[in-house]
């Protein structure tokens, strides 16, 4: 079976802790596509992992984890990455496969970023990785490689054009003397020989495994509506973050696809700029961010908070043609009185319960709730979804029925023995 795992909010869903139990199941887990733009955290005995790049699954032996050509891929990260979780007693070698097509981050592309956002109006909240400008010089096709860092002379020659080009604009729009190209050039030709045994054609590699029935999982970065396409555009990513973006990312056919899971929180949180239609008072906000450790795993940026937005699921669901979801940190919820569940927009006297495109709409339109009673009652210690409070099943069922969407997977904490299956 082959499952798309992909983030139904704005990211931070809790997709790490769902794709390390579900990569037990695997024997392959693929990132499609973002950058170190992302970050899964997962917690195995108490000890916690952080990962940017290297898909999740690597933590389970005998797995392979592959990097496909939708994602850009900064290799000082990614080096940094694999020293980090070698340290740490878990052996790589031979484990890590990355796709020859995928874009490479350079400093240029990290330096433009943040010139961009210092000059815009209106921020959009970017990391400041070079995600963005990366993404932009692929489809201006100028971009460079993974193959290309193993590959001195295409290297010399893209590098000379980028820098060309970047210089000139940093000097006279920016103001930034630029980067130097023998500097770069040695750099990164020294990260290709340190990744070269990494490099290699993922497509076969992946249509090969799927011939021979070995099982896929692919893992998704951010959420569906920081998609470039379907997000709440512009305050979105720049990548296709939807289950379809599997497919593009990795070089997969649709029909492969056995199966893809959605993964929500309780609750809604979203990082940055960009409308929130149920964000929760400054009170309540800080009272959730404090309990849920609402903190960006790649930034360490507070996160805005609030409640479940039923109107954005259903329209995630939709998208992605989720075939079930995992409820994400329930347990956070454990003390509240009373809950509520977004199940439309009102605005200037209209009501919408389909997802709106316009930003005014999204920005100024005012959410109606419906309220659930609190359940008061500790349920990290619970094991069973039976034997969760029947309050804490009425709201799982709640958004069951609103979203159009089985709930298969419930977490009540941040570890593996933390998960409720149905």
């Amino acid at each position: 079976m082959n499952t798309v795992l992909v983030g139904l909010q704005w990211g931070d869903e809790g997709k790490g802790k769902v794709i390390d139990i579900l990569s037990k199941n695997a024997r392959y887990i693929v990132r499609y596509q973002g950058g170190n733009n992302a970050g899964h955290t997962v917690v195995v005995n108490g000890a916690s992992f952080i990962f940017h790049l290297l898909p999740s699954g690597i933590l389970h032996k005998n797995k392979v984890c592959v990097i496909g050509s939708g994602v850009v891929v900064d290799p000082a990260v990614l080096l940094d990455e694999i020293y980090s979780i070698r340290k740490r007693g878990i052996s790589v070698d031979g484990r890590v496969k990355i796709s020859e097509q995928a874009h490479v981050i350079f400093p240029y592309h990290r330096i433009l970023d943040a010139c961009r956002e210092t000059k815009r109006a209106n921020k959009i909240g970017t990391t400041g990785r070079g995600i963005g400008p990366c993404y932009a010089d692929k489809a201006s096709r100028c971009g460079i490689r993974m193959g290309d860092l193993l590959n001195p002379r295409l290297l010399k020659e893209k590098l000379k054009d980028n820098l060309k080009e970047k210089n000139e604009i940093f000097k006279k729009v920016y103001h930034h003397p630029g980067f130097k190209f023998n500097e770069l050039y040695d750099i990164y030709s020294a990260y290709g020989r340190k990744l070269k045994e990494c490099v290699c054609d993922t497509v076969i590699l992946l249509n090969d495994a799927i011939k021979k029935n070995a099982p896929v999982l692919f893992e998704g970065a951010q959420g569906t509506f920081l998609d470039i396409d379907f997000g709440t555009y512009p305050f979105v990513t720049s990548s296709n973050t939807v289950s379809a973006g599997a497919c593009i990312g990795t070089g997969i056919a649709p029909t492969k696809i056995s199966r893809v899971v959605g993964v929500v929180k309780a609750y809604t949180t979203r990082v940055g700029e960009g409308p929130f239609m149920t964000e929760c008072s400054k009170a309540l906000g800080e009272y959730i961010r404090s309990k849920g450790r609402e903190f960006g795993a790649t930034t360490g940026r507070p996160r805005r908070c609030g409640w479940f937005d039923a109107v954005l699921i259903h329209h995630a669901v939709m998208i992605n043609g989720v075939d079930s979801m995992a409820v994400m940190k329930l347990d956070v919820l454990d003390d509240m009185e009373s809950l509520k569940i977004c199940t439309a927009y009102k605005y200037k006297g209209k009501t919408f319960t389909c997802f709106p495109n316009d930003l005014e709409v999204m920005q100024r339109a005012k959410p109606v709730y419906k309220e659930f009673p609190g359940w008061k009652i500790t349920t990290r210690k619970i094991r069973s979804y039976k034997n969760l409070p029947k309050q804490a099943r009425h709201y799982i069922s709640a958004i069951e029925d609103i979203c159009k969407a089985s709930v298969d997977i419930v977490s009540v904490g941040s570890g593996r023995d933390e998960t409720l299956f149905r």
